[in-house]
């Protein structure tokens, strides 16, 4: 294949803020509210998780945009932490990136929307097994998702543009349609549930309520393990918003763009899923939140809003917001391997761009290891499990800020980070405590994680190895020639 030598910079500020929203919005939002209001037992708990978990986002998209200016590369964060720290670090970030937290979630959310298509089209049921070999089931959701996750793979590999065609077009679609379901749904609030949800004597009485509706009440630190084990769910439905800084190189102006893109699509959506949230409370009880069907609230409250044609409704915008999403990650997460390919890290054609100016060899390992993951059934646990190293680097990553204004006081910063350092300060301090808690009290959460990303520690250092055997063979061939 012709290779050409550069990215091209085809993408808009809209471009840029839909890859951003549309990253973020996937299936979460129709699903996660359930186990929260679990785990938090009244309507003001439920929102302030929310509240607490956009004002991370947000801070967070906020300091981004000071490394997205000073570094407008492809590779984004996997950037951000080699510049800021060492190779080791920024690797063990690619190596976590590659082998769970990208690849995984583009599994889950291709599975999602198969799982809701089979609304529509029964077949793809994921009750409907294709093959069972006793230790190895394949369903039609499975085949589905990876259909899709290839399919957009395809697309991806013939230039940004087509990618940018289906991310602005299917996210703008989607969230036009979650406004519809809001309005809908504040026009159809009913007033008793409303007050029962919202009377003052029980709006923060926080405790564990269970499908059953039963309760539990809460020792005073074990009801911060509860909030933090709640925030696993809205963190991970208001993940993937740094997706844009992974495409830097084909975003026009960067320097502004970027940050720009961050901060607008970053409050679209914690705006919306404000006020969905408020939506979900003003048309179901608490326990009908926490004991919907699978955990889908959406569909729960659909049905209350447009009556039986609500579950074909949400289907669709599910359908539509999961396709939007994947297009994005899968897009955006090839730029990050090819960083590396580039760094020495990674195979090295990765770090070569097609005739289409894009690194389609990433596009094809990244599309590979997610049907693995779509096919093993295991990606849901697996993103609960890397909540916590998700965090962690985000937290270094706020904290690259400091180190480079004291390493690089004169490099041009054409975006600061706003509320430095008070708001960088607050979310790492407000990272930590989220950590601790689900080390203290669901451990379950944290250590599979661990375990995965320090296992890139022995694979760095044979890269290395490696690499320095063959510069040596290269300076001996070069004397014998």
């Amino acid at each position: 294949m012709e290779e050409k030598t550069s990215f091209k910079p085809s993408l808009r500020l809209i471009d840029a803020t839909m890859l951003v929203a549309g990253s973020m919005i996937g299936s979460g939002i129709f699903i996660v509210s359930a186990d929260i209001t679990r785990n938090t037992g009244s309507a003001g708990w439920l929102m302030f998780v929310w509240v607490i978990t956009g004002f991370m986002t947000l801070t967070a998209a906020l300091s981004y945009g000071e490394l997205s200016a000073m570094f407008p590369k492809a590779g984004g964060q996997y950037v951000y932490l080699k510049e800021s720290y060492n190779p080791l670090i920024s690797f063990l970030y690619g190596w976590s990136f590659f082998t769970v937290i990208h690849t995984a979630t583009i599994a889950a959310v291709g599975v999602a929307f198969a799982k809701f298509t089979a609304y529509i089209f029964p077949f793809f049921s994921e009750d409907n097994l294709l093959a069972d070999l006793g230790f190895f089931r394949i369903s039609a959701a499975q085949l589905l998702s990876i259909l899709v996750i290839v399919l957009l793979t395809v697309v991806n590999t013939r230039g940004v543009n087509s990618g940018k065609i289906i991310q602005t077009s299917f996210t703008l679609a989607k969230l036009l349609s979650l406004l519809g379901l809001i309005v809908f749904g504040l026009f159809a609030i009913q007033s008793d549930v409303w007050s029962a949800n919202w009377q003052n004597a029980s709006i923060w009485d926080l405790h564990k309520l269970n499908s059953d509706g039963s309760t539990e009440s809460y020792t005073t630190m074990a009801a911060f393990g509860a909030i933090a084990a709640a925030m696993v769910g809205s963190i991970f439905s208001s993940d993937s918003w740094h997706t844009v800084t992974f495409i830097a190189g084909e975003i026009k102006n960067p320097k502004k763009n970027i940050g720009l893109s961050l901060a607008l699509g970053t409050l679209i959506v914690t705006v919306i899923y404000l006020l969905t949230n408020i939506m979900y409370t003003g048309v179901l009880s608490l326990q009908e939140i926490a004991s919907a069907d699978k955990d889908r609230v959406a569909v729960t409250a659909s049905h209350v809003i447009f009556g039986n044609a609500g579950t074909v409704i949400i289907a669709l915008m599910i359908m539509v917001s999961t396709f939007g999403c994947n297009n994005g990650l899968i897009m955006a997460g090839a730029r990050v391997y090819y960083s590396m390919a580039k760094d020495g890290l990674f195979f090295e054609k990765v770090g070569h761009l097609n005739k289409n100016a894009v690194p389609a060899l990433a596009l094809w390992i990244q599309c590979v290891l997610a049907s693995i993951w779509s096919l093993s059934g295991k990606y849901g646990d697996l993103l609960d499990m890397i909540s916590f190293v998700v965090v962690v680097f985000y937290m270094l990553t706020i904290a690259g800020i400091f180190i480079l204004r004291k390493r690089l006081p004169e490099a041009p910063r054409p975006y600061k980070a706003v509320g430095y350092p008070v708001l960088p300060i607050l979310y790492i301090v407000m990272g930590l405590a989220f950590c601790v808690l689900l080390i203290i009290y669901k451990p379950q959460y944290t250590w599979p994680g661990l375990i995965i990303t320090l296992a890139g520690i022995p694979v760095y250092f044979l890269i290395v190895k490696s690499n320095r055997g063959k510069k040596e063979r290269k300076i001996t061939a070069s004397s014998v020639e």
